[in-house]
């Protein structure tokens, strides 16, 4: 994002104090200036024709005062039954949550006043880069709880760049959240063919139409991904829907997937109601993990993100994992560093790998990569840049299966290979560690004590909802 947009981004989260006023949080914040930005968007790119008549950006900026409030809560309702199908997703059960109509004014004159035309004159995803932003800056403030849903964009960067996503490919996130590994994706394909150019008429189509696919489960965050697609020029398929339920099974086989599953348990306890799932848990870590390699197509590759639970739990996560191994080429693990995601502070990782041809000992050895051990945490003093990932994308080499070149650096190194033997006799237990921990801990690095209570209260949730389990089986058989 150019300077121009920096500076934009900062104006418009600018006002986000000014609406707190009025009872907007940040993240019904980002939620308005969508509903705002598309027909402002939709005006100076030309295609005002996906809107009605009548309820266009014209039409509110010509009114003020109370009328115009009034309009534009009529417009919502009206956009979420009229004109595109975009229109009507992006609008759909659309409702203000300003009240003032000072503040209304203030948005739309704030956004009227933009040189759209000086950011974009460089860079036709100008206006999805904007968004983004705003995405970001949401994400970053631990208040808005929006870390649940954004993956920090160095990390996907780094992603997408090992996958090496190629034209003609069915591309999936099962958790979309806002939408960045599908924007990122068609960013790295488009640079590789020159914007599409390069390509056939009929894969061109396929790109813009059937190639991306998504599934996420709240409808404000759907809302926001739909926006953040349409600024970013790209047509995907967003299901709003659950993925641990047979609409997960429904959904195309992938040549690629890359996702960042939701974290916990799943709702009440329960387990996932899907009838192809061999290995059911409360666990949606765990479950998005197995809807994964189950939903790639043989030679299909995956990059998934997960917390260091789905490395080592017992009973259904030894069963997942040795499953995985079997089904796929797990080749590569990245531990990622702390303070990544805002909102939970848990320790991550990364898993790739590629489904095999056959369904048994498809994985012969995997690859770890630390980037947690002496690393500093991660937060808004020290922020995660896509140098951080420069080391571990020249070591995982040019081949996204994992099959280039690759040279065991020891235990003073941070890249080491583990054969399957060596794994199964740990228990099938992929939490493996080398490096000595060389810093002491520093209050300074500690975390909140609201992310230290999370994680406590995120252990209890997944012991209660094994016992949820548990108790279930048990009444079961009295009832027999």
């Amino acid at each position: 994002m150019n300077a121009t947009a920096n500076e934009i981004v900062a104006r418009l989260w600018n006002l986000c104090s000014l609406l707190r006023e009025d009872g907007v949080t940040y993240h019904q914040y980002v939620s308005e200036l969508a509903f705002i930005l598309f027909p402002k968007m939709a005006k100076e790119t030309k295609r005002e024709k996906e809107l009605p008549a009548g309820y266009r950006w014209d039409d509110l900026t010509a009114k003020g005062g109370v009328e115009q409030l009034n309009f534009y809560r009529a417009m919502l309702l009206h956009l979420g039954t009229a004109g595109s199908r975009r229109v009507q997703d992006i609008y759909a059960n659309a409702s203000t949550s300003l009240r003032q109509p000072k503040n209304l004014a203030a948005l739309v004159k704030a956004i009227d006043e933009i040189d759209w035309f000086s950011v974009a004159r460089d860079d036709r995803e100008a206006l999805g880069d904007l968004y983004e932003g705003l995405l970001e800056k949401n994400a970053t403030e631990v208040k808005s709880g929006a870390g649940q849903y954004f993956t920090p964009r160095p990390l996907v960067e780094a992603m997408v760049a090992v996958m090496n996503p190629k034209a003609g490919e069915v591309i999936q996130d099962p958790a979309c959240g806002t939408g960045g590994f599908l924007i990122a994706a068609d960013r790295y394909i488009k640079s590789q063919t020159d914007d599409l150019f390069d390509l056939s008429e009929q894969l061109q189509l396929f790109q813009r139409k059937k190639a991306f696919h998504g599934v996420e489960l709240v409808p404000e965050t759907r809302r926001l991904a739909l926006m953040n697609m349409a600024l970013h020029n790209l047509e995907a398929e967003i299901i709003l829907g659950d993925t641990l339920s047979p609409t997960g099974a429904a959904l195309p086989k992938a040549k690629l997937i890359l996702t960042n599953p939701p974290f916990g348990t799943k709702k009440g306890g329960g387990k996932p109601t899907r009838d192809d799932f061999t290995f059911p848990t409360s666990n949606k870590q765990l479950a998005f993990v197995e809807h994964v390699y189950r939903g790639l197509e043989a030679g299909g590759r995956a990059a998934v993100v997960v917390p260091d639970n789905v490395l080592f739990e017992e009973n259904a996560g030894t069963d997942i994992r040795n499953d995985l191994m079997d089904k796929c080429d797990l080749h590569t693990i990245l531990r990622l560093p702390t303070g990544i995601f805002y909102a939970q502070g848990v320790k991550t990782n990364v898993l790739f790998f590629t489904r095999g041809e056959k369904d048994k000992g498809n994985t012969k050895a995997t690859w770890f990569y630390d980037l947690r051990t002496n690393t500093p945490a991660f937060g808004k003093r020290t922020p995660l840049t896509r140098e951080h990932f420069a080391e571990f994308e020249k070591l995982y080499g040019d081949d996204p299966n994992g099959k280039g070149k690759r040279k065991d650096q020891g235990e003073a190194g941070r890249f080491r290979k583990y054969t399957r033997d060596e794994i199964k006799a740990r228990g099938d237990n992929l939490d493996v560690t080398w490096l000595k921990d060389e810093g002491q801990t520093n209050s300074d690095d500690l975390p909140e004590p609201e992310v230290i209570a999370e994680r406590i209260q995120e252990k209890l949730k997944v012991a209660l909802g094994e016992m949820d389990g548990l108790m279930a089986i048990l009444r079961g058989g009295e009832a027999s």
